[in-house]
Parts: structure tokens; sequence; C-alpha cells
């Protein structure tokens, strides 16, 4: 019989290692996931390593423990927990739970105590044990039987801690580490030790006595020093801290070896947390297999030639593309139902027959689809004029429920309970395994999608009816996803010489600042890599090392900029990077991306993707240009219009999510400053600061509109002073007084969370709903974020509404004024148009008219214009 083999997790140590390590992520609702994707890769890659028979994850019950009983300042002046890992940690559990992983806490104790206590008995029983922490406390527990693995930068490296390692590294005894402690000192958990005692201090004098205990016996005999003089003073505080280092290991746990059987992970849940968290590149590299439920049989036919006696006034249709890529992909095939007959139609078929053309053309024939952008796209290459669509499942899904994760029909489906249709990963499979299958396979697949849709379509309109969102949803965003396809299919022209020659300089740049480095370094290496400048920066050059990693010092960005004042290398090498990373992914990226046939390239525009409404493009991104540094702002100059003589026309609205902050505070100094046409940042800074506005100075403009826009995004003292590079109590006593000089945000940051405990959702302007399960929540950390969400999400959602409003004017105008202008693009609060210069006249007078007066608010929306010959010229 194998030996069992424990696994012991020290979950609150792993979070907040995780944390740190990772820049701050959040998925498509605005939660925080750093913490929570760093636990997962560990957690995956120690699960495929080391195959555990039993598993716990263990975590801290409270602030207070035994050992404060002793020393009431154990721990003492460790900083709050920022709430942006504070709300992971209900996301934390939940994933635990999906892999069946038991987690336990104990009152009065910490995680390391419940880990000391069934490492020891694991220990007891033959067991080979494996801790995992990122606090090195726990490698005193280290024995010939259990191992302490301890996380360093990135969480998937990790130092096995045995007892040959610790005497390796140390020259000691695990035993000997709580000694450590006692005479060093940990500042993390505030146990003081002896001042003026280092490692390398405790370690000479352990290796000489032994123990803190055997030390004081003998201090006698000491040669006479200061050391010994703060060794005598400080007698009490060593033994002291000796104890409050020493895990507990008989804590009076309610769990059994017995109880932490490890099962393996209820693969569905894992991936409904990581679809609810986005972890996308998880759940594409991952083996899991999901059962599918048995589905009702459904009738359905083979039709290859289409008569117009099959084509109702009234049909559900569903075009089935190769996948998300619809401007280049293929289609297979699409297939009708009215309800009552069913047929799928092969794309061959369809490419023959006139009657499917001329009905998919047909405004009076309505049509209930699932994505009907990509669909009207797709149609649009093979020439016909998708028209008459009366229902999109994908669009009204998303305003039900904007947090509803995935866009595939199975998937919209199962959220409205109906589960006759399976996943195009069962039917495909996926990544190497992926294949068409055999047509009457595909047939009933895409039939199976077809009668989703139409069986959906009364429950979903009734649910939108309900909720007070069925003119949101068929005045706005159906509209607004014929004008998106018209937009994608027309794409932006893009002058490829230019991003070439582009590509040329950035090329001659990056050489220029390679040579010098290597000047000021004064030898050649290869400066991508991370051990070798480590090596020049910190060994060669002796600038102070701010982190240490496994395969030597950290060269993140975040360290380098530091180190910035203390070697003209270090900005030398912060700009080739820079340089780099544009060249890589912007130039090269751009260059793939651009059509061959037309010159143009052709983004996605996700219109049921965030929670706030806000659209998101991909593929390539154009809302993601650089545009702070000039070498990234020039990347626009190869954007250009489509026609000789013709300029490109940008219009940007001026502050707008801070205008509806106004609009929804109705605070006085706000509304004032907009009305009378006040730089709002300066305004803030006056406000906040007590001064004129001839002595607002440019760090007070810049940090009054850093709280101006973290108020917007609901951010933190944390997030604000990583924002700022200043303490958090410093961020903290910023955004306290913006509260103070603004009491009308204020009022409203209060009022919108009751109204949210009282509806469970918040609303945008337009009713666009957001719902927030969470805010009544007995769970501080999931309050908090729900809180937070609900303080935010109506400014950036009515934001969105605003720009999509006026998108659909916009669109209207221009036809009833029989312009050629188009409409290309919308990057963020901006749309992009490409004109004939003789009709730029008229643009310049009705493009802020109608985008000034797309929703009228308590102050006035500002749009500014420019156009040129080229997007950055229009800037």
């Amino acid at each position: 019989m194998a030996k069992e083999k424990l696994l012991l997790l020290d979950g609150n140590s792993l979070a907040y290692r995780a944390f740190f390590a990772l820049p701050l992520l959040t998925n498509d609702s605005g939660i925080h996931t750093n913490a929570v994707y760093g636990f997962t890769t560990m957690l995956q890659k120690i699960l495929e390593e080391e195959k555990p028979t039993k598993m716990l994850v263990a975590f801290d019950a409270g602030k207070t423990t035994f050992r404060h009983e002793s020393f009431g300042e154990y721990k003492g002046g460790r900083q709050k927990t920022p709430p942006e890992l504070s709300e992971q940690f209900p996301y934390l559990r939940k994933l635990i739970d999906a892999y069946q992983i038991k987690r336990y806490e104990l009152p009065m104790y910490e995680a390391d105590d419940i880990i000391g206590t069934i490492a020891t008995q694991a220990s007891n029983e033959d067991m080979e044990v494996i801790i995992v922490s990122g606090d090195k406390d726990l490698t005193q527990l280290a024995t010939e039987k259990v191992t302490v693995y301890i996380t360093r930068k990135g969480m998937t490296d990790i130092e096995q801690y045995t007892p040959a390692h610790i005497e390796e590294k140390y020259g000691l005894t695990p035993e000997q580490i709580i000694d450590m402690k006692g005479l060093m000192g940990d500042t993390s958990d505030n146990i003081p030790g002896v001042p003026g005692v280092g490692e390398k201090t405790a370690i000479k004098l352990l290796k000489e006595y032994g123990t803190v205990e055997n030390l004081y016996e003998n201090i006698e005999g000491m040669k006479a020093s200061k050391m010994k003089e703060k060794l005598v003073a400080n007698e009490d505080q060593a033994k002291m801290s000796k104890k409050l280092a020493t895990i507990f290991t008989e804590a009076p746990i309610e769990i059994t070896l017995a109880d932490i059987e490890y099962p393996g992970p209820d693969e569905q849940q894992v991936l409904d947390v990581w679809q609810e968290l986005s972890f996308k590149s998880l759940i594409e590299k991952s083996n899991f297999q999901v059962e599918e439920k048995e589905t009702a049989a459904l009738d359905f036919n083979i039709v290859t030639n289409v008569t117009t006696d099959l084509l109702k006034d009234t049909m559900a249709v569903h075009l089935e593309l190769e996948n998300e890529h619809y401007h280049s992909c293929r289609l297979f095939g699409l297939a009708f139902t009215d309800g009552a007959i069913t047929f799928y139609v092969p794309f061959e078929a369809m490419e023959q027959n006139e009657a499917v053309k001329n009905w998919l053309e047909d405004e009076t024939k309505k049509k209930y689809m699932s994505d009907s952008k990509a669909a009207q796209a797709m149609l649009n290459r093979l020439g016909i004029k998708l028209r008459g669509v009366e229902f999109d499942l994908l669009l009204a899904s998303y305003i039900v429920n904007p947090s509803i994760s995935g866009d595939d029909v199975a998937t919209l489906a199962r959220e409205f309970n109906f589960t006759d249709v399976q996943a195009n990963e069962t039917i495909y499979g996926k990544g190497a395994k992926w294949s068409i299958p055999e047509e009457k396979v595909l047939a009933e697949h895409v039939s199976r999608k077809a009668f989703a849709i139409w069986s959906l379509q009364p429950i979903v309109e009734e649910k939108l009816k309900e909720n007070e969102q069925f003119n949101l949803y068929y005045d706005l965003e159906l509209p607004l996803a014929t004008i998106l396809g018209s937009m994608e299919s027309e794409g932006i022209k893009v002058d490829f010489s230019t991003l070439e020659k582009m590509g040329e300089e950035l090329t001659q740049k990056i050489t220029q600042l390679e040579n010098e480095i290597y000047e000021l370094a004064g030898e050649k290496f290869n400066i991508n890599s991370p051990k070798q400048l480590g090596v020049i920066l910190f060994e060669k050059l002796e600038l102070p090392a701010v982190k240490k990693t496994k395969t030597g010092y950290s060269t993140a960005a975040d360290v380098l900029e530091k180190l910035k004042s203390k070697h003209q290398i270090v900005a030398s090498i912060l700009d080739y990077r820079t340089l780099a990373k544009l060249q890589s992914t912007y130039i090269e990226g751009l260059m793939k991306e651009v059509h061959k046939d037309d010159s143009k390239v052709h983004t996605r525009y996700q219109q049921a993707l965030t929670a706030t409404g806000r659209l998101s493009s991909t593929d390539p991104n154009l809302q993601n240009i650089p545009i702070r540094l000039e070498e990234g702002r020039r990347i626009r100059q190869a954007f250009t219009p489509s026609q000789k003589g013709w300029v490109l026309f940008a219009a940007d609205y001026s502050q707008i999510e801070l205008r509806v902050l106004a609009h929804f505070s109705k605070d006085e100094s706000l509304i004032d400053a907009f009305k009378q046409g006040m730089d709002i940042h300066t305004r803030t800074a006056m406000d906040v600061f007590h001064v004129s506005a001839d002595e607002v100075t440019s760090n007070m403009r810049r940090t009054a509109k850093a709280v101006n826009f973290g108020i917007v995004y609901g951010i933190s003292d944390y997030g604000l002073s990583q924002n700022l590079d200043i303490t958090r109590k410093e961020a903290g006593e910023f955004i306290d007084k913006y509260l103070t000089s603004f009491p009308g945000v204020k009022e409203y940051m209060d009022s919108i969370v009751q109204e949210a405990k009282l509806n469970g959702f918040v609303t945008t302007i337009l009713n666009r709903r957001r719902y927030l399960p969470d805010i009544t929540s007995s769970n501080f950390n999931l309050r908090s974020f729900a809180e937070r969400t609900a303080m935010n999400t109506p400014i950036q959602g009515s934001a969105a509404d605003i720009i999509k409003k006026a998108m659909i004017d916009m669109d209207a105008r221009l036809k009833a004024e029989g312009l050629k202008t188009t409409m290309l693009l919308q990057v963020h609060d901006e749309l992009i148009f490409e004109a004939p210069k003789d009709e730029i006249e008229i643009l310049e007078r009705i493009v802020p008219e109608v985008m000034e007066n797309a929703i009228e608010l308590l102050v006035p929306l500002k749009v500014e214009y420019s156009y040129g010959d080229t997007w950055y010229d229009a800037k």
C-alpha cells in the first residue's frame, strides 16, 4: 500500500504572498482577482507534482490569539489589509471548496498552530507531510517526515526546507529557527527580540550556545561587550520572543486526519469559479472534463433546397461560425425554426439559395438571433445585408444579468434553465482535439441553438419588461449592435508602410539604447535576461538591491522605478523596455491584424462583456494603444482615411464620468465648477488644499486628478497610494479631505449604498442594472466590495449609456443630413469618423450638438473635437 501524503496550506500567508507578488487584476465584474489567481497557479502545480491523499487549508480565525495574552503588541503595527485583497478571501474559500479541499480555522489560534498540530499527528502516523506557506516561521516544523515549501516571487517558485537544507542554509536545526526568532525578533509579527541582534549575530550565538535558554545560563562567561549588555538587558524579552515564535503543536482542533481525505476537484465547480473570475488562460489549459446532461429529442431536417414556404414571417435563425473571429472565419451553416419546424442549411446550399438571402435581407421578416452583430458582419462578407433583427439573446441576457459569463448559446440558455443545447466544446472538442463533427451531429447542434433562441425569446423579453429594461434593450443595445456591425465591417485604413517605417525607427532607437546601456555597464550582456541584468546593476554597479528572487535579483519595473535616481543606466533600461514593448505588441501586433484585401483593421467590439456597460475592443484592441508616450501616440499616424481628400474627425467627451458624478451627487461645488467651465482638477485641488487657483501647483493638481478619478472607480487608500507613490495614511487623508470638501459626493455614496441594500441592485441613468447580492452579506469583505461597486457602477455605467446613445443619435443624424461621413471607431469616450473635407464644417456643428445633447444632465456635457489627415493629427 502506497504511503499516504498530507498537504497542508497556509491560507492567509499564501493569499498575501500572491496578492503582493502579482499586479492588481480584475475580472469583468471589477472584482480583484490577483491573489486568487496566484493561489490557484500554485495549487495546480503542487497538486500535479505531489498528488496528495489528504489536504487541509488552514486560515487565521481572527486578529486576537492566545499569544496576545503574553504580549499585547503581538502583530501590532501591521497595516490594515488592503480592501483589494480582503474582497478576494470569499472567492478564495469558494475556490478551495470547489477543489473539495477541507479548510479550517480555530478561534484564538493561528493557521500555523493548526498546521503544526495536524503535521505532528500525521508524522506520528508515519505519513509524508508537505507544508506550503509564504512564511518562513513554519520551517521550524521541518523533520525527516515533514518538508516545508516556502513560496517566493511568482508563487510557483518554491524553496524546499528540510532539516538538511536548513543546516546548509543557516547551520542550524529546525528547532533552532525558534531560538533565532527569539534573538533577532520578527518585524512582520512585531516580535521584539533583542535590539541590535540580526540574523548573522543570532546564528553565531546559536552555533555556540545552542538555545536561548543555554545562552542565558552561560552568559556570565561571555566576554564583555555592548552585545552582552543588550542580551543581559533584554533576557525576558528574548525568552518571550522565543515563546511567541513557537508554533503550538497541541492546539485543541476538532478536525481529524480522517476528515481531510482529498477526493480531487469537482471539475465543474472549479471551472465555474474560474469562469466567474475570468481565468481564461486556466480554463484553456485545463483538462477538466464536464459531464453534459442528456438533452431532449429534437425533430429537425437537413435542407439543401430551401423554398419560400419554409421561411416564415417570424423565425429564430442561428449562424454557426467556425470561431469568434467572424471577420475572417468560416460559416458552417445556419438553422431556422418557428417552434413547429426546425431545419439546418449547410453553407454550400445557402450560397446557392436566393430564398435564404432574400429572407435575411427582408426587413419585414422578423429574426430572433443570438449575437446579431457577429451574424451581420459575417453576412456582410457574403454580400448579404441582414435586416429585421427583432430579438438578440446575447444582448437581452446581458441586460437582464450583466454578470453572465460566456457568450455561447448553451451558456446563455443555462442561465434561464434551458439545458437542451450542448456546449461547443462537447461537439467540437478543444485544443489539438478540435474537429468538425459529421454533418448530422453538426446540424443537430446548430438546430438546437436556433430552437433555444426561439424558446427563450418570450421568457427573456418578459424579464426585461418586468425590470423596466425593455427600452434600454430595444431602443439602445439592439440598434447599437447594427451600428457596431457596420463600423466593424467598414474597418479603419492602416498605412502599412507607416507602421513599417515606425518599426524601423523604433529598431534604431532600441539599438541606440542597447549601445548606451552597454557603455554605461562597461560590457555587453543580455538586457532581456533578469539574471544578467541583476548582476550588472547590483553587483557590478553596486546599486541597492530592492528584492531578490530564486534566480537572483528582481529587475521588475517597480524595482527599477525606485532606482532611477541612482544611476543613468536605469532610466535607459526602462526606456528600452517601453520601446521594445511598443515594437512587439503594437507595431508588429497591428501589422498582423491588417487585412490584405482592404488594408484595414476590423476590430471586434464586445458589447455584452463588461458589468458597467462599457464597450470593449479586441483583435486588435484599438482602445489600448498607449498614448502617454509620444512614440505610442505616433502609432495613430498609421490610421488614415480610406479615401483620398478625406480626413479623420475625432470627438471626445470631456471628463464625462466626473460630470455624471456631479449629476448624481448634486454636489453644489462640482456643479458650479462645471457650469462655470473651470478645470475640475484645479477646482478640486483648491477645495482640498484650501488654496486659490494661482496657488495650485502641478503636484497638487496631479493629486486632485488621481483622487477625482479614484473616487469614480471606487479606489481605496491602498490603490491611491500605489498610483501616487505615497503612504496609505497620506492617501487616506486625501480621500477624507475630498469627501469633506464635496459633501454631496459623500451623501451620494451613502445613499446609493442604502438604495442597493434595499433593492439588491443599482441602476444607471438609462436603467441598466448591476446586481449586488453581497451588499447585505455578513461577510465584511464581500459586503465592502459590493458597497464600492454600488458607488461607482452608476457613474461608469451612465457614461457608457451616454456615449452609446450618442452613437445611435449620430448615426441617425448623419443619415438625415445625407452625409458621406462614416463613423469608424469608439474608443472610451471618443468617436472617430472619416469624412470628406467639404463636410467638416457641418460636422463641427452637428457632432458637438448631438453628443452634448445625447442625455440631459444637471451639468453641461462638453465635447472637444479636432480633425486631420491621420488619427494622430485629429488629436
